[in-house]
């Protein structure tokens, strides 16, 4: 069995309490009295993808249990790779693999630079294909930001673009535990390709849905509720669980 903690939608620069909501939740984590196999942070680390917003980043998400990141449409790519990963800027998808003991994660970039709609280019969907061809027996997580299938929520104006391209290509994996992403600010359960396709909820803000009043992604944003995380426990028959936690902050 492993336990993967997935949060998304820190937006450091977002708010004068960004970066206080994102402390408390890892600092949740690293309380804990296990070692988690990843936590997995599905995009929009930064909200303007500035140098200072990463520097803060950065630090804030240091942990004891290995911190897994991907970009989402309010990220910078140059910065966050400079700033975040440590290497040369550079303007192409940032898309990289992480193998633990008891998984492989593909965190993949769905950006597009200056939009918030999302892709999986050619670039990206070729680096995934041979990404799960060289470990076809370990489970795999496919992560980024956007997600694939409608959540019946104003987000939905802005999801994956071109999401047949994914479901083609995951046909062919049969090892894929999960699709897992972030954009949604709510926690919310589905599925894509026949595989469960988990969203964090958001660290900043959560969003309301549209029987809760918000028919427009415009004013649809509650800072005032708790940020939130969510525990994928995938067992030894290959059954994922999600249990869903509220941090106070």
């Amino acid at each position: 069995m492993l336990v993967i903690a997935h949060l998304s939608d820190i937006h450091i620069g977002g708010s004068d309490r960004s970066a206080e909501r994102a402390d408390a939740v890892m600092r949740h984590l690293d309380a804990l009295p296990y070692d988690l196999d990843a936590v997995l942070v599905t995009g929009d680390i930064a909200d303007h993808g500035l140098a200072g917003e990463y520097e803060q980043a950065r630090k804030l998400l240091t942990s004891r249990h290995p911190v897994l990141l991907c970009p989402g449409n309010h990220d910078v790519r140059e910065e966050f790779r400079r700033v975040l990963l440590g290497e040369p800027a550079a303007a192409g998808p940032v898309n990289r693999a992480h193998r633990t003991g008891g998984a492989l994660y593909a965190m993949c970039d769905s950006s597009i630079p200056g939009q918030d709609a999302g892709d999986l280019d050619d670039e990206t969907l070729a680096w995934l294909d041979g990404v799960l061809g060289e470990d076809g027996d370990l489970p795999a997580f496919v992560a980024f930001h956007h997600p694939p299938a409608p959540l019946h929520s104003p987000i939905d104006t802005i999801m994956l673009r071109r999401p047949e391209r994914l479901a083609d290509l995951l046909a062919g994996h049969p090892n894929v535990a999960a699709v897992l992403v972030g954009h949604a600010h709510t926690a919310a359960a589905s599925t894509f390709a026949g595989r469960p396709m988990l969203a964090a909820p958001g660290v900043l803000s959560t969003l309301r849905l549209p029987w809760e009043g918000a028919t427009t992604l415009a004013g649809c944003a509650d800072y005032a509720l708790p940020p939130g995380l969510v525990y994928h426990v995938l067992d030894d028959t290959g059954r994922i669980t999600t249990h869903h936690r509220v941090v106070p902050a």
